[in-house]
């Protein structure tokens, strides 16, 4: 061993005591936290302080206020418990929880997954990452009014019904006259499924006019002028047409100048109950029957007055939960896109060209591979959107309507009619909130233990 001497020599024998000038002393290596903890206390009390107020005093409260009745004075036990249990419009905001906890999350995982794949492959990736996550901005208010709209009943106004009719229109045929019939003196006699048939027996020969009012004016305008049929030989003619001319008078059963025919309108010949000859209007209101219709009786069927299709019930009570899932569907699908696309980024490709040269096809590659390696992203996003369809309120509360919101009911949203609805009862709403608070803990605690047991890798 050597000793440095006074100037800079080394002297054999003697080691040094002092530490290196650049080495710190054990008393300055010690952490903050362990020198001078009521430092880290005053940084961590403000926090502390709103977590108590915001957080913990409210679920204290909440839990005490269960036990007691609506004018918190009167001590109830566990009545309030009981009362939840038995009410059905609690039950049935469980059922819709439930609903809304397996379909929600799974669906808006799907689709975010499917996105993710399938933009990779695309050259417009980042754009379409941009508008599928572009929902995510808007406030759920602001979605629950643009879904209101989009499921209006009238196809007019809604966006899926227009499109819903549209897709019907196209493959069957809409009724010409909604609404028409003829008049009490025309000879016809309605039957009880809205088909109106003639009194009296038609001729070959003989022309029969079929005279109709309270046609609307929008399937009227544009038509021809009604024109009288000819008779033909051995065939039944007439002719059916709005019998009613503009600014009055006219003759009743009679083809005025100026009166409308009424084309595109089923015409039947019908003998002892059965249908022997049917045929359609022409643009000019006539119509021609084959001499087997001689002796028979005219059918108009009721399909030419019925109303036309008008989409489907989405907010009705049988389809309002799922379509309000779908509103949520579409704002939530981006989140997740995002998330497993920043996932399926850290997954190795080399395992997915060993795979393909391996002779796996594509489908293979994804169910075996890209999945597996994706679980972990997978499970945050799932675990990530149960907490938060557990809590689901603004869009239930906005979409639905009025004669639909039992029946679109979640927990959230009982709690707050419970609590500051019609029937005011804060005891119940905190009953409920418990409840909620402790469907929601079971999900907490996976995630936290997810986020313990990755941390520890």
């Amino acid at each position: 061993m050597s000793t440095a001497t006074a100037d800079g020599a080394a002297t054999p024998g003697r080691a040094s005591s002092s530490p290196p000038a650049n080495r710190p002393s054990a008393s300055k290596r010690k952490s903050l936290m362990g020198t001078r903890p009521w430092l880290a206390a005053v940084f961590l009390l403000p926090a502390l302080v709103l977590l108590g107020a915001l957080v913990v005093y409210p679920i204290a409260y909440s839990v005490y206020r269960s036990f007691f009745d609506a004018s918190g004075n009167g001590f109830v036990g566990l009545d309030n418990y009981q009362e939840m249990f038995s009410d059905d419009a609690t039950k049935t905001a469980i059922k819709n929880n439930v609903i809304w906890l397996i379909l929600a999350p799974t669906v808006s995982t799907a689709l975010g997954l499917i996105f993710a794949v399938l933009t990779e492959r695309i050259r417009w990736a980042t754009a379409f990452k941009l508008v599928v996550f572009m929902p995510m901005a808007i406030s759920m208010l602001a979605a629950g009014i643009i879904f209101r709209l989009v499921y209006e009943q009238d196809p007019d106004k809604g966006v899926a019904n227009a499109m819903w009719v549209s897709v019907h229109d196209s493959v069957s045929e809409s009724p010409p006259f909604p609404g028409a019939h003829p008049r009490p003196t025309a000879g016809l006699t309605e039957a009880p499924n809205g088909s109106f048939t003639t009194k009296d027996a038609v001729r070959a020969g003989t022309p029969a006019a079929l005279p109709l009012v309270a046609a609307k004016r929008g399937d009227i305008s544009g038509a021809q002028d009604a024109k009288a049929a000819k008779a033909e030989p051995g065939k039944v003619t007439g002719t059916v047409w709005f019998d009613f001319t503009r600014g009055g008078g006219g003759e009743r059963g009679t083809i005025d100048k100026g009166e409308k025919a009424m084309a595109d309108l089923k015409v039947e010949a019908v003998k002892n109950g059965k249908v022997v000859a049917k045929t359609t209007t022409a643009a000019d209101g006539t119509y021609t029957l084959p001499a087997k219709a001689e002796g028979a009786q005219l059918r108009l069927p009721s399909w030419n007055f019925s109303e036309p299709y008008n989409g489907v019930d989405w907010l009705g009570p049988s389809l309002v939960t799922p379509a309000i899932i779908g509103a949520y569907v579409w704002i939530w699908a981006g989140f997740a896109m995002v998330l497993i696309a920043a996932g399926l980024a850290g997954v190795p490709r080399e395992l997915m060209e060993a795979a393909r040269m391996d002779g796996a096809n594509e489908w293979q590659v994804f169910r075996r591979i890209t999945v597996p390696m994706l679980a972990p992203v997978l499970s945050v996003v799932v675990v990530t959107l149960m907490i938060n369809v557990m809590k689901i309120f603004d869009l239930v509360y906005i979409i639905a309507p009025g004669p639909s919101q039992d029946d679109a009911n979640v927990l959230a949203l009982q709690l707050f009619q419970s609590s500051f609805g019609t029937d005011v009862n804060q005891g119940l709403g905190s009953a409920i909130a418990v409840l909620l608070l402790l469907l929601v803990l079971p999900v907490m605690f996976i995630n936290i233990r997810r986020i313990r047991r990755e941390s520890r890798r």
